[in-house]
């Protein structure tokens, strides 16, 4: 899941109407709250909340308004924007809402007046799952920014010539062409694009937010690693195993203090580590200074910490590359707090 939200621009998240079904997934640890902080974490910010198996419920308003009523709520103080989530309500096993409406109509659900343009808490009555992805924004591509690719799959090519290695990632900033020369991160390999692939059609360039697969020739096969980065030699991307960073953090149970392990995920990678310092207490909602050096961070609160790795990672500030700055703590299959990158010390 979260190598694929790592390259996702938007999501849908579909949940379970049926009453207890719900509660398990929403409750401290359950899977619907992972999976919205996940995608959060890793730049998500479009969000469509499907509310599946409405024909066992017989489609009631009431529990459909009660199970979006929760989920604006946890979704707002996760750092979604209210006008970025819409919710409706489907039958993956009718089919019903999917892409046709209800059929008879639902009575609570239809807009007469002007399908598709009224939005009230979220839902807009009379729209369609696939009304909603239409709705959807496209994002803005950082394609003049230097080349950043970070690695998601690497597997040996056939068929194109020896020497030859095929890598997977989506374009996080600027542009290729085949037979460019471009630096692999962190071990400074040079490498030459040799095919561009998009959805397994050969393409002569590529550009920011594309998934492509590339065949690359000149590095050793053992440098290769996910989560390296293929980058513009001239601009190349920072590596680092001490970050400084401000995270914001969840409803965990035990506070964090300096020494607590952590792991590390950042695009589609993860990390062994430690939090070395807490620098500062923030004010979550306005990002005031509350306090210099606090003893601990609590659940959900904000702060600017020090994070020591156990290996390099690539990576950028938030404020240069976003794409690339941001990064979540997860402890024993949890995740603890969302951050971005305000520092790289060494």
């Amino acid at each position: 899941m979260i190598n694929g939200a790592a390259q996702a621009d938007v999501a849908i998240l579909v949940v379970d109407s049926r009453r207890g079904e719900f509660e398990t997934g929403f409750e401290f640890g359950g899977q619907t709250r992972e999976h919205a902080l996940l995608l959060r974490a890793l730049g998500v910010s479009q969000l469509i909340c499907a509310v599946n198996k409405m024909d066992t419920i017989e489609w009631s308003q009431e529990r459909f308004e009660e199970i979006v009523k929760k989920l604006s709520s946890f979704l707002k103080s996760s750092g979604y924007k209210e006008s970025d989530v819409t919710y409706v309500p489907v039958s993956g096993w009718t089919g019903d809402n999917l892409i046709t409406p209800n059929n008879p109509p639902l009575s609570w659900y239809q807009n007469n007046d002007n399908l598709l343009n009224t939005k009230l808490n979220g839902v807009i009555c009379g729209a369609t799952l696939i009304d909603l992805i239409d709705r959807l924004k496209p994002p803005e591509r950082p394609i003049s920014k230097p080349f950043r690719l970070c690695i998601t799959d690497v597997y040996r090519a056939t068929g194109i010539g020896a020497g030859t290695v095929s890598i997977s990632g989506r374009i996080d900033c600027g542009g290729i062409e085949i037979n460019e020369r471009l630096l692999l991160r962190p071990s400074n390999d040079q490498v030459t694009v040799k095919t561009i692939q998009i959805e397994n059609i050969n393409v002569s360039s590529a550009f920011a937010g594309d998934n492509v697969t590339l065949n690359i020739q000149g590095v050793d096969p053992t440098h290769l690693f996910i989560g390296n980065v293929i980058c513009d030699p001239e601009y190349p991307i920072p590596c680092a195993t001490i970050i400084q960073a401000r995270i914001i953090i969840f409803n965990i149970l035990v506070p964090i203090l300096p020494g607590t392990p952590i792991v590390f995920h950042f695009k589609s990678m993860q990390e062994q580590g430690k939090i070395t310092n807490l620098i500062e207490e923030l004010d979550r909602s306005t990002g005031e200074l509350k306090r210099n050096n606090p003893r601990l961070l609590t659940k959900n609160s904000s702060g600017v910490i020090e994070i020591t790795l156990q290996r390099q990672i690539c990576c950028e500030l938030y404020s240069d590359v976003k794409e690339l700055g941001r990064f979540m703590l997860r402890q024993s299959g949890l995740t603890m707090a969302a951050g971005i990158i305000t520092k790289i010390i060494g």
